[in-house]
């Protein structure tokens, strides 16, 4: 049984909208069930009057995506144990289509290797679109910046089926995301420290450098709207990108590239703070100061964490973690689409 589970922080008016596809499409292979992060709106009252049938979890504060799913998982598994072999996180802005739940059901029947899965993720917006989030699955470049099959950067590509084969991935995105109860209890889940953003590429990492296996599987499809809670501009965000990127690296980069990936993000930060600051957005510029501030003021906070990862690490050169530049591919080569990207040769940067 999947336990299909979504975190809900004042959202009644997305799990009005959404949670019928959800409910709809669901039965027989999963459990529908919200976790109620502390919602202050009508989101309670909405769901115990439309959706009778829809399990609750709740609790009086909001945790943040990362520690929310953790507690989620932990009162699910205490209330009825091992009656859920796989979780499904999925985010409250998301439309599932019919039958989404079997290509992932089968596909991790068939592949024992393989820990977490994502669907394909299309734009609620533009069905023939990939969305931001995830589109048709993550990966790394050398300096900890995420991309996707269908999406450099801000650029995102239509869907003209060119990404429907099921691919090895480095992360699968936390807006519906697919893993192995096992899997994720084995490793700790997400890491709460986060609160929200990068938590599920470190979440995957630590699972990819143990050996485990990340597909994204585009025989299953939805949709999503994407910056539900905060627009990709808003400096909340920003300032969480930053901080916890660097704490991801920090937590997970091998020791033979820690100095160097380090020392050109130190200067690549800078010239986003910079870029922001000329541009007249002094917001996001002191989002990027304070995220960078405050990841070095706590990165010893994480020293147990990266000591404890290097330690279970047994693939060293991740694959799906390419050594090329994303920043000078994208802004120097012109590449805009993810088969430009890694299909062309390495190239040196000045970076």
């Amino acid at each position: 049984m999947i336990a299909v589970v979504i975190l809900n922080w004042n959202g009644a008016d997305m799990l009005r909208r959404f949670l019928p596809s959800v409910v709809a499409h669901t039965a027989p292979l999963g459990e529908v069930i919200v976790a109620d992060n502390g919602s202050t709106d009508s989101s309670i009252d909405l769901l115990q009057t439309h959706f009778p049938d829809v399990r609750i979890v709740r609790w009086k504060e909001n945790l943040g995506f990362a520690e929310g799913y953790n507690e989620a998982f932990r009162r699910i598994e205490s209330e009825t144990p091992h009656r859920h072999d796989l979780y499904l996180l999925l985010n409250s802005d998301v439309r599932v289509t019919p039958d989404w739940l079997s290509p992932l059901r089968n596909y991790m029947d068939t592949h024992p290797d393989v820990a977490a899965a994502q669907p394909k993720l299309l734009a609620e917006w533009a069905h023939d679109t990939f969305e931001y989030a995830g589109a048709a699955g993550g990966f790394l470049d050398r300096d900890g910046y995420p991309f996707c099959r269908g999406r450099l950067f801000n650029v995102v590509e239509p869907d003209n089926g060119q990404y429907d084969s099921a691919t090895s991935l480095f992360w699968a995105t936390g807006a519906a995301l697919l893993i192995r109860a096992d899997d994720w209890h084995a490793v700790g889940g997400l890491d709460g420290r986060f609160f929200a953003h990068n938590e599920e590429i470190d979440l995957c990492w630590r699972l990819r450098a143990r050996g485990r296996k990340i597909v994204c599987v585009p025989q299953s499809v939805v949709f999503h709207v994407g910056g539900g809670t905060l627009p990709k501009d808003n400096p909340r965000k920003t300032y969480l990108n930053f901080r916890n990127n660097l704490t991801m690296l920090h937590k997970n980069l091998p020791e033979t590239e820690y100095r160097s990936v380090m020392f050109r993000r130190a200067l690549l930060d800078a010239v986003a703070l910079l870029k922001f600051a000329l541009s007249g957005d002094f917001a996001n510029a002191r989002a990027v100061w304070r995220g960078v501030r405050d990841f070095r003021k706590c990165r010893h906070n994480f020293d147990a964490d990266r000591r404890h990862n290097l330690a279970q690490t047994v693939l060293l050169h991740i694959p799906e973690r390419t050594d090329k530049s994303l920043l000078w591919a994208f802004f120097f080569r012109r590449q805009k689409t993810f088969s430009q990207f890694l299909s062309s040769p390495s190239s040196s940067s000045s970076f």
